[in-house]
């Protein structure tokens, strides 16, 4: 039999095909575009997943066909907290609002300051958040919202097209502010407190239960054998941890992507809402994780790409040589606002201490450093919880950069490991779910850790300069903040 990872990303879709026994079989992509019609906002029309999704499969089908006749399950992971709103009769009322778009800060305030959203989400209400958007929604669509039958998170409307089934998971819901994370269940009193009902939520499964069989039509517009299964499946960053195995306490990533996430498993559930650290039920039944986010990692350096009119590729090959010492020039990455530690939707990012000598080269070490001091703030909220880690795995595309991950890695003072080269993100761990959906198996059977190629530890010559450059850092945000 072979399983299927489909990964629902925000600039694309991948889906990942692979045996039973997780070895890769083959992988296709596609893209999709994401509008920003005003200032904050951030929008997607679920069309263009479904378009990518039957893309990537038939490219699928073409070049595998023996392996995708015997398509066992399909998992799928992807971007959280979006909105996506259906009808009565399950089309799509208005573009989906996604987890970047920051419209609902005031909404988001105002869910936050009432005690039982701390006390049953686990969390603080982020303006990212899923409640928050339905409460603009409702004051400034209010057409719209009285016609919400239903709201699916991303990845579940991609299943709701594969199955005709309204299905979430626990790891994804619990992204919304309307879920109570240590029961696992939809909290009525969140629901109501936001206008909201129990009816208009999805039916809950753990990531790695079958949620539903993939309709007779699907099978057939997408050459599908009868059978197959959709699991549950996660939100992304819990799919991430099933690709590389962070299932157990202590066991935990850094990842840089467009968004920079440290997250560490927990075998049990110890919310801290005032840290601003998220946490959520991971995507296998009895367990947990927490994580620290920043909004823009690679997007920092993408930024600077854009300004300088330079790849990024190229910028980050000018910090190729050892790492330096902590560079004159301060920049704070907070292009879109700040969840973790700051949960400030309006603060914006700033590069101070440029000079006349300032260049390209030191225009990528300040970013670097930026993003490498803001996922330090994180460790350092994630510690206030209990949490405790010696060493995280590295993912994401910034991990290609072995100098941006020596530097992160001193100031974290962890060592940082590398997996080998293979497949150990989201979809792997989507496709990882089918297999235990599918076939039974535990978990931890499953989702083992991957070899590692190589470990990255600080360099100690240069460990207190970056911490002293860390604390004059900490001390830019609340001057900033005061402007």
């Amino acid at each position: 039999m072979t399983y299927l990872g489909i990964d629902l990303g925000t600039s694309g879709l991948r889906a990942l095909l692979v045996a039973e026994n997780g070895t890769v079989i083959g992988a296709a992509q596609s893209a999709y575009p994401v509008a920003n019609p005003h200032s904050g906002w951030s929008e997607q029309d679920p069309a263009d997943w479904v378009a990518a999704c039957k893309v990537a499969i038939g490219e699928l089908q073409q070049t595998y066909p023996e392996a995708m006749a015997q398509l066992a399950a399909i998992g799928t992971a992807g971007q959280m907290h979006g909105a996506t709103l259906l009808d009565e009769h399950g089309a799509v009322l208005r573009p989906c609002i996604l987890w970047n778009d920051t419209r609902s800060s005031k909404e988001a305030a105002a869910l936050d300051a009432k005690p039982d959203f701390h006390t049953l989400s686990g969390n603080i209400v982020f303006p990212g958040f899923t409640a928050p958007k339905l409460a603009w929604v409702k004051a400034n669509e209010p057409d719209i919202f009285e016609r919400v039958a239903t709201v699916l998170l991303p990845k579940d409307y991609l299943s709701f097209w594969l199955t005709g089934e309204r299905v979430s998971d626990m790891s994804d819901s619990a992204g919304t502010s309307w879920l109570d994370v240590g029961a696992r269940n939809w909290s009525d009193s969140l629901l109501e407190q936001s206008g909201m009902t129990r009816a208009q939520m999805p039916r809950l499964v753990e990531g790695s239960e079958v949620a539903a069989p993939v309709c007779a039509k699907r099978c057939a517009e997408l050459g599908l054998p009868e059978g197959v299964v959709v699991v549950g499946g996660a939100g992304d960053n819990a799919a991430a941890a099933c690709g590389i195995g962070a299932l157990e306490e202590g066991q935990g990533f850094v990842s840089l992507g467009t968004s920079g996430v440290l997250l560490a498993g927990k075998s049990g559930y110890a919310p801290l809402p005032a840290s601003a650290v998220h946490t959520f039920c991971h995507a296998v039944p009895d367990r947990w994780y927490q994580m620290g986010v920043i909004l823009s990692a690679t997007d920092s350096l993408n930024w600077l790409a854009r300004t300088l009119k330079t790849p990024a590729g190229e910028l980050a090959g000018l910090l190729d040589g050892p790492l330096a010492a902590p560079g004159t020039v301060n920049f704070l990455p907070y292009l879109s606002g700040e969840r973790t530690p700051h949960n400030d939707s309006t603060i914006r990012g700033a590069l101070l201490g440029l000079h006349h000598a300032t260049g390209d080269r030191e225009l990528v070490q300040a970013v670097f450093e930026g993003v490498a001091f803001a996922l330090r703030e994180n460790l350092d909220a994630l510690r206030s919880t209990g949490t405790e880690l010696t060493s995280l795995m590295a993912i994401g595309g910034g991990s290609r950069s072995h100098y941006w991950l020596e530097l992160i890695a001193t100031v974290l003072d962890l060592p940082l490991d590398l997996p080998e080269d293979g497949e150990n993100g989201a979809a792997m761990g989507a496709a990882r779910l089918a297999i235990c959906g599918a076939s039974g198996a535990a978990p931890e059977e499953v989702m083992t850790q991957p070899a590692i190629s190589r470990r990255i530890n600080p360099n100690s010559d240069l460990t207190k300069a970056y911490a002293e450059a860390y604390q004059a850092y900490r001390a830019v945000y609340p001057a900033i903040k005061a402007l």
